[in-house]
């Protein structure tokens, strides 16, 4: 079997982790012996969890998985030194890792953001000449620049050089979208290299049950939920004033945002400071009871910021809502968009813009049941259809065979 090291900061059991244990078990029943080379846990607060500690190097077991942990800076906040410590710190880890035991593995497979983790893999590869794939799920500098943080502006340059440096040193490149794939195109790298395999949702989504009116309040709300990061780029507050606007038109509609992050405290001062009673916060939840909440969910929301760069990208979110066959309210543009308005699951209609998100909100709310049933009949289907896991596996699984 080839042994195969996946190298990625941010593994279980940190929340909305794409490519985690059931990807690593899938690709093991595909041939290959796979170790999880990460950092220790602290996404999304910037604080280690329970149970773990700062020590030069950690082993575990993650549901028959091998995990090997490496010290890092802890830091999840606006601070872009403290974000800065983070991604340096994880990269001088990786890099010390692979100039000592690099040699062991056949294949490296790495998971950016942040580029620094491929940066290492590319500056570490004389050492142990061994091929890297790296997947590309967030586009730098791109992100960097659209997070806002102060001084990123300035790093443009700078991270555009270390990302072209590692993307000529890679194997392969994988990324999650169409869009990315032509820009990194534009940027110069081979079309040959780049395979595009759009993510997928977790096997908890596709085993949610039909809508229960439970754990989310009254039975009498119209409860759309939003599950998630509570950050900068989901430009939440545009849901807050679609939430003002509907209090006296229908007040039974009632946003629910579950999950945590940088943004949280601030919007839930805003919420008090506005009076806004129909929207409520959950908090972070274990994966495990996310289903939960969104079986209970008469619709599930989706929105991201105004930018460029989220038209060539794809949020998690899109796959999983529609493979829990729920109606979903999305402020998307873009291939997401585009997505979700084939899927037939969907309203979708222009990122920060309330008055638009208040309407469709109103859409789904006098819908039928049955009328919002079918969407989310149609949105399962077509996840089902084009998005699947197993569809995914088979295509890293493709690429992983030519680098072998």
């Amino acid at each position: 079997m080839r042994k195969t090291l996946y190298i990625t900061q941010w593994f279980d059991p940190e929340p909305n982790i794409i490519k985690g244990p059931a990807f690593v078990k899938a690709i093991e029943q595909g041939g290959y012996s796979v170790d999880v080379l990460t950092g220790v846990p602290n996404y999304p607060t910037g604080s280690i969890y329970p149970g773990y500690r700062l020590r030069p190097f950690q082993r575990e077991t993650i549901q028959g998985i091998r995990v090997k942990r490496l010290p890092l800076y802890p830091s999840h906040n606006n601070s872009s030194i403290g974000r800065a410590l983070n991604f340096f710190s994880f990269f001088i880890s990786v890099l010390a890792y692979l100039i000592l035991h690099g040699r062991k593995y056949d294949i490296l497979y790495v998971y950016h953001p942040p580029i620094t983790v491929g940066l290492a893999a590319a500056l570490a590869a004389p050492f142990h000449r061994k091929p890297f794939v790296l997947e590309i799920q967030d586009l730098w500098p791109d992100t960097v620049v659209s997070s806002g943080m102060r001084g990123t502006g300035r790093l443009a340059s700078v991270l555009h050089g270390l990302c072209n440096f590692t993307y000529a040193r890679a194997h392969s490149i994988v990324v999650q979208a169409r869009g990315m794939a032509e820009r990194l195109e534009e940027r110069g790298v081979p079309p040959e290299k780049i395979t595009v395999i759009h993510n997928w949702a977790d096997d908890l989504a596709e085993a949610l049950p039909a809508s229960v009116k439970a754990a989310s309040g009254s039975g009498e709300a119209f409860t759309i939920i939003y599950a998630g990061n509570l950050g900068r780029m989901q430009s939440l507050d545009t849901v807050l004033e679609a939430a003002r606007q509907l209090q006296s038109e229908e007040p039974r509609i009632e946003f629910v945002l579950v999950g945590d992050g940088i943004e949280k405290h601030r919007l839930q001062a805003v919420v008090q400071r506005e009076g806004l009673a129909n929207v409520r916060f959950v908090g972070r939840v274990p994966k495990s009871e996310v289903g939960v909440w969104l079986a209970t969910a008469d619709a599930l929301l989706i929105h991201i910021a105004a930018d460029p760069l989220f038209e060539i990208t794809i949020p998690s979110k899109t796959q999983h809502y529609l493979a829990c066959g729920r109606p979903i309210l999305a402020g998307i543009r873009g291939e997401a968009g585009d997505i979700l308005e084939e899927s037939g699951a969907a309203i979708v209609v222009a990122p920060e813009d309330p008055h638009a998100l208040a309407h469709g909100a109103l859409r789904l709310a006098r819908m039928s049941a049955e009328q919002r049933a079918g969407l989310g009949k149609a949105g399962r289907k077509h996840y089902h259809d084009t998005l699947s896991f197993d569809r995914g596996i088979a295509q890293t699984l493709q690429v992983l065979g030519t680098v072998a």
